[in-house]
């Protein structure tokens, strides 16, 4: 069974990568989830959104990376 699971993104973020990992994971534009979160922090006087999104910045884990193409030289 394939589950889908929320991670921040590494590739597309601006601060935290929270806007694009809900993006990714509701598969709609990581733009949008920012503009919205734009209009809705306007609309409630900016601080629950903010609140939340330092919440979820805390709490949602960072998307796994592959390895990259490291090698070690020894002398």
């Amino acid at each position: 069974m394939n589950t889908k699971k929320l991670y921040r993104s590494v590739n597309d973020r601006m601060i935290a990568g929270v806007c694009g990992g809900l993006g990714s994971y509701f598969k709609i534009d990581a733009n949008l989830v920012r503009v919205i979160l734009v209009v809705l922090s306007i609309a409630t006087a900016c601080f629950p959104f903010m609140l939340i999104y330092a919440i979820c910045a805390l709490i949602i884990p960072l998307e796994p990376t592959p390895p990259s193409d490291m090698t070690i030289q020894g002398n």
